[in-house]
Order: C-alpha cells, then sequence, then structure tokens
C-alpha cells in the first residue's frame, strides 16, 4: 500500500523548498530514489537501513523499498471553501491524501517577506485549518440534513451517525477540527468515511526553522506544539534550508560529514517519512528470496492473511499459513536454513498479527 501525503502551507513557508529537497533525494540516504509523476507529484522510496542488512546476507537480483507518494498542494487563499483562487483543485487535492504535511514558518528572515507581513505560525495554521474546517461544516450540515428525517423513525444505527454528525458539527462550529472527535463506534467510523472530511485526516505539523534551530527547535515551534496538543497531531521540526543544503551534494558519506559538523543524526527527510509512519499507525514486513528482497507497508494490528493481501488479493483469499522469521534472528543467524535449524521459523496461522520487521512467507491456495 503506497501511502499519500500533500504537502500544504502558505506562500514563502518552505513548502515548495521541502518538496524540492525530495526531488533531489540522490543524498538523503544510500537508497532514496526519487521520481516526478506530474509537476508537482513525486514518488519517493522509505529510507530502511534493514533493506541493506537484508540485501548483504540474501544477495538478490534486485532489492525493493516500499514508497510514498508526496503532492506539493498549491493554491491554497482565503476563500477556498467557496472555490476562489484554485480552492476546489486545492480541496479536491487534500481529499485524494492519507495525511498531510502542514509547513509553517518558524523563522525569521526579513530577506523572505511573509505574505501577511509577519512571522505568525499560529495565525498561519488557522488560515488553513479555516478553511479546510468550513468546507467540512458544509458537507456535515448537507448530511445532518439527509439523516434528519430517517433518524426520527428511531432507526439506531442512523441515529448514531445522526448524532455524531451533530457532534462534528459542533466542533467545526467552534473552529475545531474534526480529529478532535472522537470515534467511538462502527457506525460513526462508517459516516464518517463516507463523508470524507479534510479536517478528519491525520495531520503532521512541520516547523520550518533556522539553522541554529534544527536540534532543538525555538520559540515558535513551542507555540506550535501548544495550539495543537488537542489534535492528536505530528510536530516535527526541519530546517528546510539544511535539506537544500544536503540535497547539493553527490554523495552519502558528503551528506554523513555535513550533517554530523551540524551535531545532526540525519537528514531531516528521513524522519519525516518515519513520521508519517507513525501518524497513521503503519509498519513494514520483508519478503526475502534471491529473485527480490522487498519491504511491504502495512497497518499496525494487521493479520497474517492481510499481510499477504498486501502482495495480491488471492494470497489472502487461498491463505492456509505464514512462515515467519524475526528479523534480528536472520540478520544473526544469516541464513534461512540457520533459523529453521535453530527452531526459530516458526508456523502461523490466520489469528496471527504481524509484527514491523517480520520476514515472512506465505503458503496460500486457490
Amino acid at each position: 500500500m503506497a501511502l499519500k501525503c500533500g504537502i500544504v502551507g502558505l506562500p514563502n513557508v518552505g513548502k515548495s523548498t521541502l518538496f524540492n529537497c525530495l526531488s533531489n533525494a540522490k543524498a538523503q540516504a544510500a537508497n532514496f530514489p526519487f521520481c516526478t509523476i506530474e509537476p508537482n507529484v513525486g514518488v519517493i522510496t522509505v529510507p530502511d537501513n534493514r533493506l541493506a542488512e537484508l540485501e548483504e546476507i540474501v544477495k538478490p537480483e534486485k532489492v525493493q523499498p516500499t514508497i510514498i507518494e508526496i503532492v506539493d498542494i498549491a493554491g491554497l487563499v482565503k476563500g477556498a471553501h467557496k472555490g476562489e483562487g484554485l480552492g476546489n483543485k486545492f480541496l479536491a487535492n487534500i481529499r485524494e491524501t492519507d495525511a498531510i504535511i502542514h509547513v509553517l514558518r518558524c523563522f525569521d528572515d526579513d530577506n523572505i517577506v511573509h505574505v501577511d507581513g509577519s512571522v505568525d505560525p499560529i495565525r498561519d495554521k488557522e488560515v488553513i485549518d479555516f478553511e479546510l474546517q468550513l468546507k467540512d461544516l458544509e458537507t456535515v450540515e448537507s448530511k445532518i440534513k439527509a439523516l434528519h428525517r430517517t433518524a426520527k423513525s428511531g432507526d439506531k444505527e442512523i441515529g448514531r451517525q445522526y448524532d455524531f454528525c451533530l457532534k462534528l458539527k459542533a466542533a467545526l462550529e467552534a473552529g475545531q477540527s474534526a480529529r478532535t472527535v472522537e470515534i467511538t463506534n462502527e457506525s460513526e467510523e462508517k459516516v464518517a468515511s463516507e463523508m470524507q472530511l479534510l479536517t478528519i485526516k491525520p495531520v503532521l505539523y512541520l516547523c520550518n526553522v533556522d539553522e541554529g534551530s534544527a536540534k532543538n527547535g525555538n520559540a515558535y515551534v513551542e507555540k506550535v506544539r501548544e495550539a495543537v496538543a488537542s489534535e492528536k497531531a505530528e510536530v516535527l521540526v526541519i530546517g528546510t534550508k539544511i535539506e537544500s543544503d544536503i540535497a547539493e551534494f553527490d554523495s552519502f558519506e558528503e551528506r554523513e560529514m555535513f550533517l554530523e559538523e551540524l551535531g545532526l543524526e540525519e537528514a531531516g527527510v528521513n524522519r519525516l517519512i518515519r513520521s508519517a509512519y507513525k501518524l497513521l499507525n503503519l509498519q513494514t514486513y520483508f519478503t526475502a528470496g534471491v529473485k527480490e528482497v522487498r519491504a511491504w507497508t502495512i497497518p499496525i494490528g494487521a493479520t497474517a492473511p492481510q499481510a499477504a493481501g498486501v502482495i495480491h488479493t488471492d494470497f489472502e483469499k487461498g491463505f492456509i499459513r505464514a512462515e515467519v522469521m524475526k528479523y534480528g534472528d536472520f540478520i544473526e543467524l544469516r541464513s534461512e536454513n540457520a533459523v529453521k535449524e535453530a527452531g526459530k521459523m516458526k508456523v502461523e496461522g490466520k489469528a496471527y498479527v504481524v509484527e514491523d520487521g517480520d520476514i515472512m512467507h506465505f503458503r496460500f491456495n486457490v
């Protein structure tokens, strides 16, 4: 399953710089390619050092990392919810994403003029939130009207959906995003999914800081953290200027030396992708053979048949069993046969819940 993240933000906050850093990803990690689908859409592989370890042992014909699709969403102006500017396209693009990366300017620089004349990440956040909340409010009010008559008939399922929509309406009218309203049952989950609300999507607030604040943040970042505390959102601190400088290096080794000089352990875009995974409760399992070593993305809590279904739906339908090795055991013992001989190859059935890093072979019949 490919994860699709949309980058949003006001002009001159560093949104395009971040996207350009991703597009020049040859220096971001040892195995971190990027390709452009459209001018504002790219596909980037997920950095995972475990793949390199598996490749060294298995020596496959090819290695296939898992991927993330990044969309640089442009066109927001005040009134976007009414279709002003590129509003309709902007909102449609967000609707198609799994998660939102909201870039906020958290640095001072007199040479980069802010669209509103001063640096205030909370104000910037509220501008975009306001447009998305108003669009969601339209959607929720329309749904309430559709459910109103049926809810009076005594249908419990519809009644629960109706009550949930009223909670959403109250939150949105109070200037809160839909993600702040807890989903407590399947009825609420069903109606939320049907409405495809914009502000119910998980969001990662990316605080774009100056070089001196890249390691520990600054006062702007602290304000952002306080402002989003109730949203169940991730907050990530990145200096896009630093990321831009990293992208200029031709080799992985040069990049590592540059980061070391700044006192940073790794490139911010690596942390960005891992944070996106955490945000969506995703994890990785592997298949490993001489033809291919490959990483697969699944939700945390997925069962073995569900994991198999990511490879092909027939694998899930005809699932018989899974042969499972733990990544640590495989790295330590250096071969599949050695893992088997040590009694650490487990045979698991349909109820097995996959763990991050599992190396799996599936047996199925269709």
